[in-house]
């Protein structure tokens, strides 16, 4: 048991916890924003309102991560909805730029009134621990896949990166992500693989554009983007929190907080922000650190990284975006691994649940999409099914069930 002594703050747990942080943010701009940049593309915006997309959803995610992060001690790390900006890829095709800010307003407000009812507790509380965790873990295992497959892409990097990370972490598991980011970072500057010499310095300039209401944009934008955004990271999101050891989290005021920010920052161009699942997990387990009650100094960095891409805009997005995908993959991947095992062994542990999470598991890892609803939600629906039908209690099953015991039971008689 930990004592007040063990669970302050020093110096010495600052590195891993904020290079945890840093990876997260890097790995977070590195390989989904350019979703953005397509949806913005489609929409047909300008440079202007672009550069306000980006400095409003940084800054947006940046400040309601830093708050959650402090005011609850917890690495609550909030960030744009994967799902949801490649879903506004092909749906702001369609719909007007100013509808589709309403919609934003819209689906914000949805979330605002969401955690404020205190409804999604109860939902995620009815969800067994096998299939939670083995949604976690197919959520999370392509990441650990891509990065191996990048070999053939570059295979002295990757082989570099995963040959610093066995070696490091064998010496000092904590800085392990540390070394490689390190090691990696060095390659590309000696192999001129990665420079900066072409950024250009700018603050970002936001724009406001008025809401405008429509039946249209709130059945094809705002009601999808809720739904997607709430099971394909709001329910995630929630499960890594609780998979690295913080159980005792709401959701509410996390709803409440990225609801209300969401609605705020969305008339100058940002879709509705969330709390991060993927990024999240590199910045919540135990590689951060071993105890559950530092790892806050994480979230804290993210918020603040966050709100210093908002401030600069696109300069800070060109410069993450310019690390090769191969090093993004590769260190995603990594810092994962830890979260990855986890989630398998709490998956398999149970026997009664084992074939159920196994697959919840490989519904989600294969990440279909139907009807336009990543794999995510679709693993969740095919394990909670699963669960029902082998481990349910039906009346009616239970009946037939006794009368063909019954029947037998009398056939051996006769």
């Amino acid at each position: 048991m930990k004592t007040k002594e063990e669970d302050k703050l020093k110096a010495s747990d600052l590195p891993s916890i904020i290079i945890a942080g840093f990876v997260s943010v890097i790995v977070n701009y590195g390989g989904t924003f350019i979703l953005i940049f397509q949806a913005a593309k489609v929409a047909g915006l300008s440079p202007e309102l672009t550069s306000s997309w980006v400095w409003a959803v940084s800054l947006g995610t940046g400040l309601t991560g830093l708050w959650l992060s402090i005011r609850y001690k917890t690495p609550i790390i909030t960030a744009w909805s994967t799902p949801g900006a490649a879903f506004l890829i092909t749906a702001l095709a369609t719909v007007p730029y100013s509808e589709a800010i309403g919609a934003y307003v819209v689906s914000g407000a949805a979330f605002l009134i969401l955690g404020l009812s205190g409804m999604f507790d109860r939902v995620i509380k009815l969800i067994p621990q096998g299939i939670a965790a083995g949604l976690l873990a197919g959520i999370l295992f392509p990441f650990g896949i891509n990065a191996f497959k990048e070999i053939s892409v570059d295979p002295v990097l990757v082989c570099l990166l995963f040959v610093a990370f066995i070696f490091l972490k064998r010496l000092t598991s904590r800085y392990a992500i540390l070394g490689v980011l390190v090691i990696g970072l060095s390659y590309l500057l000696i192999t001129d693989s990665i420079t900066f010499s072409t950024l250009e310095w700018s603050l970002s300039k936001p724009v406001f554009t008025a809401p405008v209401f429509s039946a249209n944009a709130l059945l094809s934008v705002a009601l999808p983007l809720f739904i997607i955004t709430l099971t394909g990271q709001y329910m995630p999101g929630m499960l890594v929190l609780q998979n690295d050891g913080y159980k005792d989290m709401s959701a509410n005021p996390i709803l409440t907080v990225t609801g209300l920010g969401s609605m705020v920052f969305a008339v100058f161009g940002s879709s509705p922000f969330n709390i991060a699942a993927i990024t999240a997990a590199i910045a919540t387990g135990t590689d951060t650190h071993e105890n559950p009650k530092k790892r806050y100094i994480a979230g804290i960095t993210c918020g603040i990284l966050y709100s210093l891409v908002g401030i600069f805009g696109v300069t800070f997005v060109a410069l993450f975006m310019a690390f090769p995908s191969s090093f993004i993959a590769m260190l995603a991947g990594l810092a994962l691994l830890g979260t990855i095992a986890g989630s398998i062994s709490s998956a398999m542990a149970d026997v009664k649940t084992r074939e159920v999470a196994l697959i919840t598991f490989l519904v989600s890892a294969a990440n279909i999409s139907l009807f336009d609803i990543g794999g995510a939600f679709w693993g969740l629906v095919a394990g909670l099914l699963a669960y029902m039908v082998i481990n349910g209690k039906f009346k009616w099953f239970n009946k037939n069930k006794k009368n063909s015991i019954k029947n037998k039971e009398f056939v051996n008689l006769s």
